[in-house]
This record gives structure tokens, sequence and C-alpha cells, in this order.
């Protein structure tokens, strides 16, 4: 059997492909051989009169290319699992979430009102000390005040990393002495920092490439929000991993609307791997319905929790799904809680 044949058997066996997934996959490759795609139409610079019919054949073979190697990419996508679509599970879960949502209102800050976003996050950490290096957990704690105009000074509070109480003593002494032994450390990542707009790095912060305060611009589509991801974390690494890890980045900012934070959790389940875990309990006691990942060897699975009761994150979470390292499967190796409340001032 001759390569075209075998394909074709493959393809006459699978669903057709989400509109989406072809798009993004047709501008990809017409990219990669030349060619400008704007949906489904492609766009050449006029060929010299000398060349017209060289250049006319150029085109139609380039077309022809392009039709072949997107099939060929789509029908390796489709073969996946749930390659962008929505599991069943997760389509009901997310739609108790969105109903959750839209009948919670998004807060409301007066002039002068502060959102306040509280973090707290459990790190996995070394330290080298005499030659021996030492394997601890570290709780991390912060809280970003965020004004009512988005534009204003937004009020960042960092706390120093503390020992978990599973670290070993010498670790918890060595921590005690960290702000004597390294003071430019301590000073560069501990305190309170200001920042107009969020730009603490000054970088310019913005969300999906726009300013905090413009998000109303962002697709509510999943499929399009999702292929603004995809091209936004573009050669930063595995592509369907990347896009996940924007997505709980985006939504541990705290400010994102009530319409978008859906539209959001809509795109992570078009996600390939992503799913819905079902019901989590987090560090912090709080319950909660998850979308989770896992990772490729299968050993973890990353989940985004969401309070079911009002449709916003309230924490992320690594857990094992293997036995490792002396830890059972369903050991929580790290996790990070999210809390909102408003407030009248910042430190």
């Amino acid at each position: 059997m001759d390569e075209m044949t075998l394909l074709r058997g493959m393809r006459s066996g699978i669903a057709s492909p989400p509109p989406a997934t072809l798009a993004r996959h047709r501008r990809k490759v017409l990219a990669g051989i030349g060619v400008v795609s704007s949906v489904d139409t492609a766009v050449v610079a006029p060929p010299r009169a000398a060349g017209r019919g060289k250049a006319r054949r150029r085109i139609t073979l380039l077309a022809a290319a392009a039709a072949f190697l997107v099939g060929v990419l789509v029908t390796a996508d489709v073969v996946l699992p749930d390659r962008g679509r929505a599991t069943a599970e997760a389509t009901q879960l997310l739609d108790d979430v969105e109903a959750a949502a839209m009948s919670t209102a998004d807060p409301v800050l007066l002039p002068g009102q502060y959102l306040k976003i509280e973090r707290e996050e459990l790190l996995s950490n070394t330290f080298a000390a005499d030659g021996v290096v030492l394997s601890w957990d570290a709780l991390s704690r912060d809280q970003l005040y965020v004004p009512s105009d988005l534009e204003g000074e937004w009020v960042w509070n960092r706390e120093a990393q503390v020992p978990a109480d599973s670290a070993p003593e010498v670790v918890k002494e060595l921590a005690r002495n960290r702000a004597v032994n390294d003071p430019r450390t301590e000073a560069a990542m501990v305190g309170v920092f200001r920042a107009p707009g969020g730009d603490f790095d000054g970088a310019g912060y913005t969300i999906l490439g726009v300013p905090p305060a413009d998000t109303s611009g962002l697709p509510r589509d999943p499929a399009k929000l999702l292929d603004r991801i995809y091209e936004y974390t573009k050669d930063r690494g595995t592509p369907d991993d990347k896009a996940f890890e924007m997505v709980k980045e985006i939504l541990r900012t705290g400010v994102i609307p009530s319409d978008l934070r859906v539209a959001l959790y809509r795109a992570a389940a078009l996600i390939p791997g992503v799913d819905a875990v079902g019901s989590v309990v987090m560090a912090d006691g709080r319950e909660g319905v998850a979308l989770g990942m896992v990772s490729l060897d299968g050993i973890w699975r990353s989940d985004l929790v969401i309070d079911p009761a009002t449709g916003l994150v309230i924490g992320e979470q690594v857990v094992s799904l293997q036995d490792y390292d002396g830890a059972p499967a369903g050991t929580v190796s790290s996790w990070r809680s999210v809390r909102t409340s408003v407030v009248d001032s910042a430190p």
C-alpha cells in the first residue's frame, strides 16, 4: 500500500476536523511556504509580466502542496484524543460554571477602592549549603491591589518565602538568616512595589498583547480566543502546555471580567489533553471543580480549580498520578490559592 492510499484510508475513518483547527493549520502551512492566508484566500505579490505563466503555475503548485500538507497535519490532529473539542464531561462542567459566573456580578469598585488579590503558593525549593543540596517546600505569599482605574497605580506586596512545616530544621535556620546573608536578593524580591497599569517589570504589562483596561477587544468565542493564545505563545515551548499555562496565568490576575473568564475556561477545554477532573479540595480547605491537563509522561496532572458557586478561579494545583519519590499517587506536589475582595486602601 502506498502512502497516499494509506492517508486516504486514515482520513475516511475519522471525523471532520473542527473549523478552527483546519483554519489554524492552513494558516501555518501557507505561511511556512511563503503564501499569506486571510481566512481561506491565498494572497501573493503580483508576478512580473514576463513570468506570469510560470508564476501562475507556481501558485497552483503551492496551493496543491498546501492542501496536501494541511490534510496531513489535520489528520494527525484528529487522531490525537479530543483535538479541538471539549469532552462531554468538560462541557457539562463549564455549562454549570458559566451559569454561576454570569449570575455573580463582577466586583464594582468605587473611586479610590482596590480589588485585592491574595495569593499563597507552595513551591518546591532547593538550597545548597556546605556542599549539600537540600530539597524543601516553601510557602510564598503576596497581595496585589488593583485600582478602580486599571490604568492607575497598582500596588504589589511580596512577602519573603518561608519554609513549610515539613522542611528540615537546618533549612528553617537558613531561611531565618537569609536577609542577612543576601540582602540584595531580599530587596529585589520582597517588599511593596508600585507600578502604573500593573507594569512592574517595565516591559508593558498586557493580557494577550492588550492592556488590562482594554480586554473588551479580546475574542469571546472560545475557538478564536484559543487561536489568539496559540499565536501569542508560539515558539515558547510545547504549544498545548504553554496554551494551558497562559490561560492559568491570565486568570490568576483576578481582573478578568466574567464573560472573558468563561471564554477562557471554554478555550482551555479545547486544548488537547485538558478535561474535567470533577470535585477537588484545595490545600486551604475550599472545594471546587477543576479542569486538568495530564503531563505527556502521564505522571502529573495540572489543575485549574474553579468555585462552582461563583465561577471564580480559586487556585491551581499539581497532582501526582503515580507513586513518585516516596509519595503515593494523588499527592499534591504544589499548589496556589487565590482569593479576591474589595478594599478601601492599599499599603
